[in-house]
């Protein structure tokens, strides 16, 4: 089956790396224009040279679609119009968003305090709340559009000492099978992947923390799953590929764990 996004346009946050460049380079290669938002310019740049030398090489350019970079950061309500507004500008419509933005925090709750409760609210909740509020209307007025919003397992199952990022991540599950509901007579669906242990930059930083090889890291960690190894970041594209697609029409309000199998525990708060 070939999954095609021709003529879509996607925005993508923390697309600069792992996870949301694979989405990137992948939804680009199956012909979407892609706006990819993060933080810093210099990634970004790095990554929209790398997405279209990666399509340059794939042959059939002229079925590949457009990147554009957009800095900014998601935690910031002024920013999240803003990067709207930019990719409206690039592209004149928004089909497919995905939220993919957030870093793991992690601590035991007697030393969790406001701030970096409120933080973590910020990046992953509200960043999800308020860019999905700005594409909402255009979705809804053409009948077409998906909405994927990326989280980790423990929303699911969250462990001991994994707050607020198990909190939040639950809280975008819950989002999800809100927006998917008031979506679905609009034909905008929503879905949401959990990611489970996946090669990815916070694990090369957990580690560095650690002082051993990433691999040997991953490797450890993998014991716990079924499948015995860590996944690739590209794996995790497939599956929000299909899901932005024409392919994936019948399926909304799910929340997909992406995780070989594995043990809940094993996930970012090991990182």
């Amino acid at each position: 089956m070939e999954v095609s996004l021709a003529g879509r346009t996607a925005l993508i946050t923390g697309g600069s790396k792992g996870l949301g460049f694979a989405m990137a380079e992948l939804f680009t290669a199956s012909g979407a224009d892609v706006a990819i938002v993060a933080r810093g310019k210099e990634g970004l740049d790095q990554a929209v040279k790398a997405i279209e030398t990666a399509n340059a090489k794939g042959g059939g350019s002229n079925m590949r679609g457009r990147v554009v970079a957009i800095a900014g950061d998601v935690a910031k309500p002024e920013d999240c119009k803003r990067i709207y507004d930019e990719a409206m500008k690039a592209f004149g419509k928004i089909d497919i968003l995905v939220n993919n933005a957030g870093e793991s925090r992690a601590v035991p709750f007697e030393n969790l305090t406001d701030e970096v409760f409120e933080t973590d609210i910020n990046q992953k909740i509200f960043a999800c709340i308020r860019l999905t509020r700005q594409v909402w209307p255009q979705m809804k007025e053409r009948r077409w559009g998906r909405v994927i919003n990326v989280l980790n397992t423990a929303a699911k199952a969250p462990r001991a000492a994994s707050a607020p990022t198990s909190v939040t991540r639950a809280a975008g599950m819950a989002m999800t099978k809100v927006l998917a509901g008031e979506g679905a007579p609009h034909n905008v669906l929503v879905n949401a992947l959990l990611v489970g242990l996946i090669e990815s930059d916070q694990h090369v930083r957990g580690a560095k923390r650690a002082g051993v090889a990433v691999d040997d890291y991953l490797g450890q960690r993998a014991k716990a799953i079924p499948l015995g190894r860590a996944g690739r970041s590209m794996e995790f594209a497939n599956i929000a590929c299909f899901l932005a697609s024409d392919a994936g029409s019948y399926i909304t309000g799910t929340a997909i764990n992406v995780d070989g199998g594995g043990a809940v525990w094993v996930n970012e708060f090991n990182a």
